[in-house]
C-alpha cells in the first residue's frame, strides 16, 4: 500500500517552524508529530529565511501597486470624460449650424 503524502499549506509550514524557533520544540518531535522527514523541515526553514525579506517588502509594493492602479483608473476616467465632452461639443455645433445660428 503506497504512503499518502501530507500537503501542508504555507501557513501550516510557518506554524511548524514557529513552534521550533519560538517554543523551542526539538525538530525530532515536530517531525514525528507531523510525519515529515527532518530534511523537509530544513528545506522549509531555508526557504523561510531566504524569502523572509518578502514579508516586509510586500507591504510597500502593495501600496505602490494600489496607488498606481488608482492613478491609471483616474487617468482613464479623465480621458473618457474628455472624449464624451468632445462628442457633445461636436453635436452642439452641428445643431447650431442646422438651426442657422452659426
Amino acid at each position: 500500500m503506497p504512503k499518502s503524502r501530507n500537503q501542508y499549506s504555507a501557513d501550516q509550514k510557518v506554524a511548524i517552524l514557529r513552534r521550533h524557533l519560538i517554543d523551542r520544540i526539538p525538530i525530532a518531535e515536530l517531525c514525528d508529530e507531523y510525519k515529515i522527514h527532518p530534511t523537509m523541515f530544513y528545506q522549509w526553514q531555508a526557504q523561510f529565511f531566504e524569502n523572509g525579506s518578502a514579508a516586509f517588502a510586500r507591504k510597500t509594493n502593495r501600496a505602490v501597486t494600489h496607488r498606481q492602479k488608482t492613478i491609471e483608473r483616474l487617468v482613464a476616467k479623465l480621458q473618457r470624460k474628455n472624449e464624451v465632452e468632445s462628442e457633445l461639443m461636436e453635436a452642439h455645433l452641428q445643431l447650431k449650424k442646422e438651426l442657422g445660428e452659426l
